[in-house]
Parts: structure tokens; sequence; C-alpha cells
């Protein structure tokens, strides 16, 4: 219970960071991912907690992104929030599709607790986490669908301090989604 309480409070920190657009937030998402690997491998929730293994790995490529920076002139400076590119969709769409067919044709054959929902629910945090790591807005409005969903299956599961940071992440998304929308030049 106290390394989901602990991954709970490190979540809700890496959250703030995100919103409040400081790349910091990498260090927490950091730790918060090598403790939840433990709390939904414990759950039985497999494809979230593979996921927590890509947040690891994305977590260091979303650090150096930040940190580097994309200015006109090349200077080091923070990453800008900018519109996912048209021509992205449809390989994030296809990416999706395929992520989630991968972890459903594994997770049905195991005693996974939710296969389906944990699957789609990993399918679309992994694109959406890549798009975290480039800073495009939208990122938001997938992560609306993805913490919603997760809440309801993780109260299922009777994980309540889990549930609650998604509730909150729910909320957040919305909240994150307006004030990087003012940041759109």
């Amino acid at each position: 219970m106290w390394i989901e309480i602990t991954g709970t409070l490190l979540s809700l920190a890496y959250l703030y960071l995100s919103v409040r657009q400081k790349p910091a937030l990498w260090i927490f998402g950091f730790l918060c991912s090598a403790l939840y690997t433990v709390v939904f491998f414990r759950s039985k929730f497999y494809a979230d907690m593979t996921l927590q293994l890509y947040y690891l790995a994305v977590s260091v490529y979303g650090w150096w992104n930040w940190q580097r920076g994309t200015t006109p002139s090349k200077q080091k400076d923070t990453l800008p929030v900018t519109v996912t590119p048209r021509h992205l969709w449809p390989a994030l769409a296809v990416a999706s599709i395929l992520i989630f067919m991968a972890y459903y044709a594994v997770l049905r054959r195991t005693d996974a607790a939710l296969p389906a929902g944990d699957s789609f629910t990993t399918a679309l945090s992994i694109v959406a986490t890549w798009m975290l790591a480039k800073k495009y807005i939208e990122y938001w409005l997938i992560f609306i669908v993805v913490d919603a969903l997760s809440a309801g299956q993780y109260i299922y599961k009777e994980l309540y301090p889990t549930a609650a940071l998604f509730v909150v992440y729910t909320i957040m998304a919305v909240v994150g989604y307006f004030q990087w929308k003012k940041s759109l030049e």
C-alpha cells in the first residue's frame, strides 16, 4: 500500500509540473513509474505494468527533448507547445490500433484483470505520452479519455488511491489543456 500511496503523491507532483510545463515533470514521472510497475504487477494490470516501463524510457527522452528546446535561433530554450501536425494523425491512429491489438492478443491469454480495457488505455497512453514528449497540445485530450476510463478500471480492482489519482488526472487534463492552449502562438 505504501508503494501505491508514494506513487500517487509523486504522480500528483508530475501532473502539477506537466500543467506548468516544467521539465522536472520527467524526473517525477520516472520515479512514479518505477513504483507503479510494482503496483500494476501485483494487481494484474499487465499492460499498465509494461506501460510504466515505457514511461521510464520516455521520461529520459522527454527530459532530453524538453531541455534542448527548438527555437529558430537554435539556442537552448524550452520546447514550445504546438498543435499536432495533421500528417501525423493517421500514423498515431494506426500506432494506437496496432499497440492495442498486440496487447490484447497477449493479455486475453493471461489472468489479466481487464484485458480489453487495459490494452485500450495502454495503447492510447503510449501514443499520448510520446505526444507529451513532443509537447503537442492534443496529448491532453487523449488523456482526458484515458484517465476517466482508467479511474473506472482501478475502482473495479479496488485500487482506491490510484482511482482517486486518475479522477484528479481527468480534471487536471482539462485544466492542462486550457493552460497549454494559452501558450499557443
